[in-house]
């Protein structure tokens, strides 16, 4: 939660994301920064809900996904796709006309069915990557990738992938990447590396 809303600009730190999870409020922060906090451990548990379960990607669940995300912060396009065209600041590529957007997820939702023969963190990082290149909604888009990032790693066995907020630059530049010249060599080593830190650190309490 706080790693991932750092890379988006919420200016909570590790024990104050936590304090909030806590259910205290912090000093000197918006409600905005608040909510972040609290929905995005809510689309967590929703997650989890949906790899427990077995789920399927559907559009329905990144629907959901992103109405938790957003709830309380903007209701009117919480789980609702664009009306209108967006640009992602400092990348080199424009996301699709708003007017395309419910075409390109479900032709994305296709592909994926498509990505089976491929390594599970592969199809992660391609999940993510085509996922933000139509930036489906106003906002939230961020959030809602690096969540269906972590669907595809974990209902394939694999432990949460974290991208750390030091990581915030070359992420943004292996994203740009993938989506510029369709190269996802830069974003699927970083996936790779940042799971083996999570595997490391796991293997090390329980070790």
């Amino acid at each position: 939660t706080y790693n991932s809303n750092a890379i988006e600009g919420n200016t909570l730190t590790l024990r104050e994301t936590k304090v909030v999870l806590e259910g205290i409020t912090i000093g000197g922060k918006s409600v905005k920064e608040h909510l972040e906090a609290l929905n995005h451990k809510e689309a967590i548990l929703f997650l989890e809900d949906l790899v427990n379960g077995n789920t399927e990607l559907l559009e329905w669940n990144i629907k959901n996904l992103h109405a938790l995300i957003l709830k309380g912060i903007d209701n009117q396009n919480a789980g609702k796709y664009r009306q209108e065209n967006v640009v992602i600041s400092g990348a080199t590529q424009k996301p699709v006309d708003y007017v395309q957007v419910p075409e390109k997820m479900e032709k994305l939702i296709l592909e994926y069915d498509e990505w089976q023969q491929f390594h599970p963190l592969i199809r992660a990082a391609l999940l993510h990557g085509e996922f933000v290149f139509i930036h489906p909604f106003v906002d939230g888009n961020g959030r809602t990738a690096r969540l269906l990032m972590n669907f595809e790693a974990m209902k394939s066995g694999y432990l949460p992938i974290i991208i750390r907020a030091e990581e915030r630059t070359r992420y943004y530049d292996a994203l740009d990447k993938a989506m510029a010249n369709h190269d996802y060599t830069d974003f699927v080593k970083l996936i790779v590396e940042e799971e083996n830190k999570i595997l490391d650190q796991y293997l090390t309490l329980v070790g």
